[in-house]
């Protein structure tokens, strides 16, 4: 089995896969005529609000991957913090919620990783990692009668967006089964040995793949898991079986936050990591918290499937079918691990330079993994929160908080 370094997030909503618009959207904020209103925006945000009187705005995306901010706020964890808050405001598009963040309509948001690369490296948003939101939690679903990779040659396959873990995953997947990646018109022919990748909301991927009109698709949870329990596709492979527990979508704060209100920046990242550590062990109220029944209907899925990814840790089945090709690494379908790996920031710098995107990724070139890793993520608070918490065993970390990143494709 090929052992190699990888990495990067993702995850999507009812509606969050990146559009053609959307894309052109999210760039027009690299321009400076476009940007420099909505940093002004954020200086008159910044102005209105002192110290730790500045209330906590959440932007999510109805996924799992938005599971410690959602469950921070559904159990008053920012209150216990002693933080103000005001509703979560969902957002259908990454475009979206980038656009609030910059603005600040909204101050505390989950992202992609390899979109926090080009918030602050693309667009020269200030902005940070502050925080894992979680670790795996995605997977690659195809139809019934797809059996391996290989069977996926002169198929077309759906991610949610470029810049993410789903799309780098894929793409080494593809690879190591020779088959060669392509972005092709509908209903474009298609060789034996190429696969057309497309970008499609998260929402229309169980309906597409019921009309067969894809093969397969790689997303967050829980919209595996709703094809699964609707019959129309199965999983082939866990993206955390590829990449041990690899990151998804990350805790981004504006930099101006980090530096002006720190002790406000650390009761926020107290308040995540708290989520965190009660989300592992409450699997279920977890789902219960999230779900469309739930008090706050945070997200549009119903209990099973969200319980199903959540709740559920017995791989045994899938390993009988062989789905698990690494049951020693004994890891939950979703996890929870706050802390931010530099490891995997190096790693994720690296695997984006080899991975296909569409658009302008030329902010990439000449940045060192080593540099970004320091740059991008700010760990001072988490460090902090995860000993306050019960320190790293307290969620399966090693003592250190030092790791080398697994992947085997």
């Amino acid at each position: 089995m090929k052992q190699e370094n990888l990495h990067i997030c993702a995850s999507s909503d009812c509606d969050c896969g990146m559009t053609r618009r959307d894309f052109l959207r999210m760039s027009a904020l690299a321009s400076a005529g476009a940007a420099a209103p909505l940093l002004f925006a954020g200086d008159a945000r910044a102005q209105a609000f002192k110290g730790d009187d500045q209330p906590v705005k959440i932007g999510y995306l109805p996924i799992t991957d938005a599971t410690p901010l959602l469950v921070a706020h559904g159990r008053k964890l920012f209150e216990a913090q002693g933080l103000k808050t005001e509703a979560p405001r969902l957002f259908r598009s990454w475009a979206q919620i980038v656009e609030a963040f910059v603005s600040g309509q909204v101050n505390v948001i989950h992202l992609l990783s390899p979109a926090t690369l080009w918030v602050r490296y693309g667009s020269k948003f200030p902005a940070k990692v502050v925080a894992w939101n979680h670790v795996n939690g995605s997977g690659l679903t195809v139809l019934n009668e797809i059996n391996s990779v290989a069977d996926l040659g002169g198929r077309t396959v759906a991610i949610p967006f470029w810049y993410s873990i789903h799309n780098i995953l894929l793409q080494k997947l593809l690879a190591a089964h020779k088959l060669t990646v392509v972005t092709r018109a509908r209903g474009a022919e298609l060789k034996k040995n190429e696969v057309s990748l497309v970008v499609m909301a998260p929402s229309e991927m169980v309906s597409a793949l019921a009309s067969k009109s894809i093969a397969g698709y790689i997303v967050a949870e829980p919209f595996n898991a709703l094809a699964e329990t609707a019959g129309v596709g199965k999983i082939l492979r866990f993206s955390g079986d590829v990449w041990k527990n690899h990151a998804c979508c990350v805790t981004f704060l504006a930099e101006r936050d980090l530096a002006e209100k720190p002790e406000w920046s650390q009761r926020v990242t107290n308040a995540i990591v708290n989520a965190q550590l009660w989300s592992r062990s409450n699997q279920v109220e977890t789902a219960k918290l999230l779900s469309s029944s739930g008090p706050n209907r945070y997200t549009p899925h119903q209990l099973q499937p969200l319980t199903k990814v959540l709740a559920v840790t017995d791989y045994s089945d899938y390993q009988k079918r062989g789905i698990i090709a690494h049951p020693q690494w004994q890891q939950r379908r979703i996890d929870f691990q706050p802390f931010p790996f530099a490891s995997y920031t190096e790693e994720m710098v690296r695997a984006l330079v080899q991975t296909k995107v569409e658009g302008d990724n030329k902010f990439l070139t000449g940045l060192d993994p080593k540099f970004v890793a320091r740059d991008l993520v700010d760990d001072r608070f988490v460090r902090k929160s995860i000993a306050a918490a019960g320190g790293p065993g307290a969620f399966g970390l090693p003592a250190n908080l030092l790791r080398t990143e697994t992947v085997a494709v």
